[in-house]
């Protein structure tokens, strides 16, 4: 991708992000009516229900969490930019952090697809988008020189910080509207 620098790449990344959700805003409350049962069918029941209190909440709301989270992802690439002007190492974790969350949030989108034997809310843009964006942003990253394993294995553990975030930005989407 010689005609994509990896600045352009990374600027990408909200965009892409809100590509993909609106993909799920759209979908997850007309997706969780009409499969709430296929939940309960494929899952342990202490799984479904949680699964079912998280996401049950209007698109409205939905697009509410959206926002909050996006707002990290903006932020991320904000500081992954403040890398390149100043050079400042530790904006790159977080951007890093972030992506691979990103990233490995795609693969769980294929996975609930194929559990469910059906289109799942962020399945096609997780394929058709964010899987291969993903690739050749870490490739083009990788072979610039910025990302490196040791910064991959460091970033990789915060991504767990992403579980909080998320189920706050749920808590101020139903609390919002």
């Amino acid at each position: 991708m010689e005609w994509l620098d990896v600045q352009t790449l990374i600027w990408l990344f909200p965009i892409l992000f809100i590509i993909h959700d609106f993909e799920e805003i759209i979908m997850v409350e007309k997706w969780l009516h009409h499969n709430r049962h296929k939940l309960y069918e494929r899952l342990p029941q202490k799984i479904a229900d949680k699964v079912v209190k998280q996401f049950s909440m209007s698109t409205a709301q939905f697009a509410v969490a959206v926002l909050f989270i996006f707002l990290f992802v903006s932020l991320s690439t904000i500081l992954a930019n403040y890398y390149f002007l100043n050079g400042a190492a530790f904006t790159i974790y977080f951007f890093t952090a972030v992506t691979l969350v990103f990233f490995i949030h795609a693969f769980t989108h294929i996975g609930q697809s194929l559990l469910f034997r059906s289109v799942t809310p962020g399945a096609i843009t997780s394929a058709i988008i964010i899987i291969p964006y993903s690739i050749i942003l870490f490739k083009s990253l990788f072979t610039s020189g910025i990302l490196t394993w040791h910064i991959v294995l460091i970033s990789l553990p915060f991504g767990i910080l992403f579980f909080p975030i998320v189920f706050t930005a749920h808590w101020i989407g139903k609390k919002v509207i």
